[in-house]
């Protein structure tokens, strides 16, 4: 007993083109989600980066109040009272240094990277260019 099997033909143009959209719009969701996903680790490196700068800076404030107390004790050193202008001096210069070093690498972690994913954003653009006019 023979069973007919039926050979599919090529395929036709429109199963092709509906075929190729399905794949254009596959490939602009994933770039939609890669885009979405850089910008989300972009601000996370934001909010770490901002945090830091804000903690150097509240901490060399700190240090310049101390440093702004020192000069008025420094005006007080004129009478021999140099142990207590020493200490706030002392004191002052470390959280000031501390702060000031917190602030640069706040700085330097804002710089090492690109808060906006051009790579991403390029090809996406590219991609909708090219399927608005597939010539």
């Amino acid at each position: 007993m023979a069973i007919d099997v039926k050979h599919e033909s090529d395929p036709t143009v429109t199963t092709l083109v509906s075929g190729i959209i399905s794949d254009a719009q596959d490939l602009l969701k994933q770039q939609f989600e890669l885009l979405k996903h850089e910008v989300h680790e972009d601000l996370a490196k934001t909010r770490d980066a901002a945090m830091v700068l804000g903690l150097g800076s509240i901490i060399g404030l700190v240090g310049g109040v101390l440093l702004a107390l020192m000069l008025v004790h420094l005006l007080n050193w004129a009478v021999p009272t140099l142990p207590l202008w020493a200490c706030y001096g002392i004191c002052g210069a470390v959280i000031f240094a501390i702060g000031g070093g917190l602030v640069w690498a706040g700085l330097a972690k804002f710089n090492s990277f690109n808060p906006l994913p051009d790579e991403t954003a390029q090809t996406l653009k590219e991609n909708v260019q090219w399927i608005a006019n597939p010539k």
